[in-house]
C-alpha cells in the first residue's frame, strides 16, 4: 500500500485573482446534447488533440534516429560517448527542464476551460524564467561531467568522448527553456497542429546541417551534438514566428486583442508559488521515471562488457522512446481533456475522459507489445553491425515490449493526474515502483547469483512497469471527481457566474480551435 499525500492546495490565491471582466466559460452547466459525452464522442476528441503530437514526435524522434546513426557510422566508440552523454544530459538537464515545464500543464489547462484565458500567458511567462533559471547549475554540471563519470567508474575513454558531446549540447538548455513551455501553452489551447509543421520544417534541415558538420567540417562526435541543438533551435523558431504572426502573445482572447484580465497584481509572490510547487512536483514525477531509464544506461558501464552494453542500451532506449511517443501524446491529450473539463466545472466529464484515456493506453500497450517483439532480429542492424551489440539488443527487445503493457496505461494515468494539477500523487507511485521495486529487481538479477547481466536489467524495469500501472490505474479510480472541479475553480480564480443574459453558458469543449493558415479561430457555440 502506498499512502498518498493530499493535493496540492493553492486556498488562498490563484494564479491570477478573479475578474468580472473575464467570465469562465464554464461556470454554468448546459445538457450535454445527444451523442455528447459518449466513448465514441471522448476518443475522437482525444484523438483529434494527440494525433497532431504523434505526428511531431515522431519528426523529433527521427531527427534522433539520424543522429544516432551518424554517431554509429563514426564508430562504436562514437556511439557509445553519444549514448552515455546523452543519458547524462537526460537525467541532470532534459527530464529537469521538461519536468519543470510540465507544472503549467495543469494551470493552462483547466484555464482554459474555465474561460481564464489570460493566465496562460503569466504561465507561460514565469515558466520560461523557471527554466532558465534552473539551467544556470545543469550547465555547471555539465561543465564537471568528466570528472563526475570517471569518478562512478565509467570507462575514461568513453567518458572523454561524451564530454565532447555534452559541452557542445550546452546551448539547448537555453533552447529547451523557451521551447518545452511554448508546446504546452499552445496544447492546452487545443493547438497542436502548427507544432507538427515547425517539426516537420525543423527535420528536412537536420540532414543536410549533419552532413555539413560530421561529413564536411569533420567535426566527427561534436558535429552530431551541434546538428541536434540547430535543430531543435530551428523548431523553437518556427513555433514562435507562428506564435507571433497568429497574434497569440498580442493577448490571449484567441483573436489578437489584448485581455482586461491582465493586472499589475499578476507578478505577485502567492501565485508564483502555487506555479512553483506544481512545477516541482511535476519534475518529480517526470524525473523519477525518466532517471530510471538514463541510470541502466549508467550501469551498464560496469557490466562485463561495458562498451557493448552501453551501445546497445543507446539503442534500445532509442526504441522505447519511439514506443513511447504514442503514449505520451496520448497522457498529453488526456491531460488537455481532463483539465478542460475541470476548469469548465463537469467532473463527470472529466471521469469519462479519464476512463476513455486508460482504455486507449491499454490498446496501445498491446500495438507497442507486438512491435517491439516482431523486430527483434532486426531493428538494431539499422545502427551498427556489431555481433556483440546485436545480441544484446536482440535479446531484450521482447522484454522491452512486454514492459510496455504497463507503460502505455500508466502513461495515460499520469496525464489524468497532471491534468487534475495532483503531480505529487504521480511522483509518489514512480518512487514506489521504479526504486522501491524496478531498481532492487535489476540489480539482483544483473549483478545478483542469477547474472543475467544486460538482459537482467530490463527484467528489472519490466516489474517496475507492471507495478507502476498498477497503482495509477487504483489512483485514478480512487479520483473524487467533484472535489477536483472544486480545486480547479480555486487554481485559476473562475468564480461561478448567476444566470444572467450576458454569461452564456458553454466550455472548452464548445470552444472549436481550428490552426488555419497559421491563424487562431476560436467559436463559442451559444
Amino acid at each position: 500500500m502506498c499512502n498518498f499525500s493530499e493535493p496540492i492546495q493553492c486556498h488562498h490565491e490563484a494564479l491570477l485573482p478573479p475578474t468580472k471582466a473575464c467570465p469562465a466559460l464554464g461556470d454554468r452547466l448546459r445538457p450535454a446534447r445527444r451523442g455528447e459525452g459518449g466513448a465514441v464522442a471522448e476518443v475522437a476528441s482525444i484523438v483529434r488533440l494527440a494525433a497532431p503530437m504523434v505526428g511531431a514526435g515522431l519528426l523529433m524522434y527521427m531527427r534522433s534516429l539520424v543522429s544516432m546513426v551518424f554517431l554509429g557510422r563514426l564508430g562504436r566508440l562514437p556511439l557509445a560517448g553519444g549514448s552515455l552523454a546523452l543519458g547524462f544530459a537526460n537525467i541532470t538537464g532534459y527530464s529537469v527542464l521538461s519536468g519543470l515545464a510540465a507544472g503549467m500543464d495543469p494551470v493552462c489547462g483547466q484555464a482554459f476551460g474555465a474561460g481564464r484565458t489570460s493566465v496562460l500567458t503569466a504561465a507561460l511567462r514565469r515558466t520560461v524564467m523557471l527554466l532558465l533559471a534552473a539551467s544556470i547549475p545543469i550547465s555547471l554540471l555539465w561543465f564537471a561531467m568528466h570528472r563526475v563519470l570517471v569518478a562512478t567508474g565509467q570507462d575514461p575513454v568513453i567518458a572523454a568522448a561524451a564530454y565532447d558531446f555534452i559541452l557542445c549540447s550546452l546551448p539547448d538548455l537555453v533552447v529547451q527553456s523557451f521551447l518545452h513551455p511554448l508546446r504546452v501553452y499552445l496544447r492546452a489551447q487545443s493547438i497542436t497542429l502548427p507544432l507538427t509543421y515547425a517539426a516537420g520544417a525543423a527535420f528536412l534541415l537536420h540532414v543536410p546541417i549533419n552532413c555539413l558538420l560530421v561529413q564536411s567540417l569533420r567535426l566527427g562526435i561534436r558535429g552530431v551534438a551541434l546538428g541536434a541543438v540547430s535543430t531543435n533551435l530551428n523548431f523553437l523558431l518556427f513555433v514562435v514566428v507562428y506564435v507571433y504572426l497568429s497574434g497569440l502573445m498580442h493577448g490571449n482572447d484567441g483573436n489578437g486583442k489584448a485581455s482586461a484580465c491582465s493586472t499589475p497584481a499578476e507578478e505577485g509572490d502567492v501565485e508564483w508559488g502555487c506555479l512553483a510547487r506544481l512545477s516541482l512536483h511535476s519534475c518529480m514525477s517526470v524525473c523519477l521515471e525518466w532517471w530510471w531509464y538514463e541510470i541502466m544506461v549508467l550501469l551498464c558501464g560496469v557490466l562485463a562488457d561495458p562498451k557493448a552494453a552501453v551501445a546497445a542500451m543507446g539503442i534500445l532506449i532509442q526504441t522505447t522512446s519511439l514506443l513511447y511517443i504514442f503514449p505520451h501524446s496520448l497522457s498529453c491529450a488526456v491531460s488537455t481533456r481532463v483539465g478542460h473539463e475541470l476548469g469548465a466545472g463537469r467532473p463527470e466529464r472529466a471521469r469519462h475522459a479519464a476512463r476513455v484515456g486508460l482504455a486507449c493506453g491499454a490498446a496501445l500497450g498491446l500495438v507497442a507489445c507486438a512491435f517491439a517483439s516482431s523486430v527483434r532480429g532486426v531493428w538494431a542492424r539499422m545502427f551498427t553491425t556489431d555481433a556483440t551489440i546485436l545480441r544484446f539488443a536482440s535479446a531484450a527487445l521482447p522484454i522491452l515490449g512486454a514492459a510496455e503493457l504497463g507503460n502505455c496505461p500508466q502513461t495515460a494515468g499520469c496525464g489524468v493526474l497532471r491534468g487534475s494539477a495532483r503531480p505529487e500523487k504521480a511522483a509518489r507511485i514512480n518512487v514506489a515502483s521504479f526504486y522501491g521495486v524496478g531498481m532492487p529487481a535489476a540489480l539482483a538479477l544483473a549483478f545478483g547469483p542469477a547474472r543475467l547481466d544486460f538482459p537482467g536489467m530490463w527484467v528489472g524495469m519490466l516489474a517496475a512497469q507492471l507495478v507502476c500501472a498498477a497503482l495509477m490505474l487504483y489512483a485514478v479510480q480512487r479520483t473524487d471527481w467533484a472535489e477536483q472541479a472544486v480545486r480547479a475553480r480555486k487554481l485559476t480564480g473562475a468564480v461561478v457566474a448567476e444566470p444572467d443574459d450576458d454569461v452564456k453558458s458553454g466550455h472548452a469543449d464548445a470552444a472549436k480551435v481550428k490552426a488555419d493558415n497559421g491563424m487562431l479561430v476560436v467559436t463559442v457555440l451559444n
